[in-house]
C-alpha cells in the first residue's frame, strides 16, 4: 500500500533541474525536465559511487528518452523507470509522483 507524501510546491522545482526529498528514510530525487508539471522521481543514491547525488545530475535526452547523468561517474539513468544505460544490473528504484493543487507529492510504500 502507498501513501502520498507532500514534498513542496511545484514552483520550488525549476524546469530542467532536480531536487532531493526525504520520504521516510529514503532519499528521492525529483526531476522536472520541462516547464509543465511533468515530474519523475528516482532513488537519489548513485549505485556506482554510493553517494547521494543524482538529484544534482544533468537531465538529457538520448534516443527520444529522458535521462539523468550522475554528476560523479556520469552513468545515465532513464527518468521514467530508473534503468541504467551503461549497466542494467545497477538500475535504480522509481517512485510514483504527481502534482495536486500545485503541490508535488511522492508515493511512499507503507
Amino acid at each position: 500500500m502507498s501513501q502520498w507524501i507532500t514534498v513542496c510546491p511545484i514552483a520550488d522545482i525549476l524546469p530542467g533541474t532536480g531536487v532531493c526529498a526525504l520520504i521516510g528514510n529514503q532519499q528521492v530525487a525529483i526531476f522536472r525536465p520541462y516547464t509543465d508539471e511533468q515530474l519523475f522521481a528516482l532513488d537519489n543514491i548513485d549505485p556506482f559511487a554510493q553517494a547521494s547525488v543524482l538529484s544534482r545530475g544533468l537531465i538529457a535526452e538520448h534516443q527520444g528518452e529522458l535521462w539523468v547523468a550522475s554528476p560523479l561517474k556520469k552513468q545515465h539513468f532513464r527518468l521514467h523507470d530508473g534503468f541504467c544505460l551503461e549497466d542494467e544490473s545497477r538500475s535504480i528504484a522509481r517512485f510514483a509522483c504527481r502534482v495536486t493543487d500545485g503541490m508535488v507529492q511522492v508515493a511512499a510504500n507503507t
